[in-house]
């Protein structure tokens, strides 16, 4: 008996249309490792991927989001990576970074921690506010613990933000 051979068909890059996804198509996860240079791959992650679905107008703001709250979870990452997670829907970016540190028992050291957190996110809340968005951090509600960092950018916020260049 003959053996037969079939073969899927893979579309050549001429087959695939150059139609970019539309804004609601965003949806992108990404792990980086919780060290000082992951921060610049999120900034390059997030302009690539705000290009591809047509949202450069909200570039400088996102990006500024991404790298605080990267720059902040590496800081305070118990865990050797962080988790990013970017989203577009209604309207709105979602920036939402995940992190293994754990929420303190000792309530003291839980304000302390919470405190030193707020700080390390000013210029990110600054941004967010600028933008007319919200931001904030808690527990993580994913399975093994850690905080849940997150901002929200709507689109007309931060697509008019200017991020400390003269307008």
């Amino acid at each position: 008996m003959p053996l037969l051979a079939t073969a899927c068909h893979v579309p050549a890059l001429s087959d695939v249309p150059s139609v970019p996804p539309p804004p609601e198509a965003l949806a992108y996860s990404l792990t980086v490792p919780a060290s000082p240079c992951s921060p610049a791959v999120v900034r390059a992650a997030t302009r690539t991927v705000l290009r591809t679905h047509g949202l450069v107008g909200m570039t400088d703001a996102a990006v500024q989001v991404a790298s605080e709250l990267t720059a902040c979870a590496c800081a305070f990452a118990s865990a050797s990576e962080v988790y990013l997670s970017l989203r577009y829907r209604d309207g709105t970016l979602r920036v939402v970074l995940y992190d293994g540190h754990p929420r303190h028992i000792n309530s003291r050291l839980a304000a302390a921690c919470d405190t030193r957190r707020r700080a390390a996110l000013r210029v990110l809340g600054c941004v967010v506010r600028a933008c007319a968005g919200d931001w904030g951090f808690g527990d993580a509600r994913e399975p093994g613990g850690g905080t849940r960092m997150w901002a929200v950018l709507p689109r007309a916020g931060a697509s008019g933000y200017v991020g400390g260049r003269e307008a």
